[in-house]
């Protein structure tokens, strides 16, 4: 019996990092790639910024919005863009996962508030500490109350929109993880990062390019199982 694969993700890559980093780690994909290990029959690149057409939900399983260097309130085309397409993913149930410029994309587009962060450049390997409302998220029981993600954005999620619900806060960032709907999260740390990531897009002259992650990765672990909720079985996509 022939098996017809899964649906695969789309890795919405929002820009392009500076050529210095690119040269070396790569640019956004590769970094979720690796993070989650995926084979190049699970998963589809978009990049927005290049004019490629943001994929058709039925087309894929889930989606990825990446970090980028941009500016949401610089409101590019292709982010305005990509900012309707969130919405209309939304109202089709698509699992999203925002990440950095991706969780900034998703609050401004369905009504929050996007500006500078009035507490400055938020940097480094940092603790993020979970509302009481979290261990009631199916992405994050389990998580502890406090753990430590990887983190560097200027720009920040002032206001959450309308109805979202304010999962995790850091001491610069009110608002680290947002959830929109059963199907639809956002973070702003970044779970796809390593020690080696954080340092190549850190300036050389930085503190907190010495920081090391121990213990558990939790920040990594609510990517892995946004990817393992969303992926459908081999049987799901065969409609079975």
């Amino acid at each position: 019996m022939t098996h017809t694969p899964a649906l695969p993700i789309a890795l919405i890559q929002l820009e392009v990092p500076p050529a210095h980093v690119v040269a070396q780690i790569g640019e956004q994909p590769r970094w979720f790639i690796d993070a989650l290990n995926l084979q190049p029959d699970e998963y589809l690149i978009v990049r927005p910024h290049l004019g490629e057409a943001l994929p058709a939900f039925d087309q894929i399983s889930a989606a990825i919005l990446s970090g980028s260097w941009a500016m949401v309130t610089d409101h590019a085309d292709w982010s305005e863009r990509s900012a309707a397409w969130i919405r209309a993913a939304i109202e089709a149930s698509l699992p999203l996962l925002g990440v950095c410029y991706g969780h900034q994309l998703m609050a401004y587009a369905l009504g929050g508030e996007v500006a500078d962060n009035p507490n400055g450049w938020e940097r480094g390997l940092l603790p993020v500490t979970c509302g009481a409302q979290a261990q009631r998220d199916p992405l994050l029981r389990g998580v502890p109350s406090t753990f430590s993600a990887w983190l560097s954005h200027r720009q920040s999620v002032l206001t959450p929109p309308p109805q979202a619900q304010v999962l995790a806060a850091s001491e610069r960032d009110g608002c680290q993880i947002i959830r929109y709907s059963p199907q639809a999260l956002s973070v702003q740390f970044h779970p796809e990062f390593s020690s080696s990531i954080m340092r190549a897009c850190l300036p050389d002259d930085s503190s907190d390019v010495a920081a090391v992650m121990e213990g558990k990765d939790w920040a990594r672990a609510l990517l892995t199982a946004f990817w393992q909720q969303a992926r459908p079985s081999v049987e799901q996509a065969q409609g079975a």
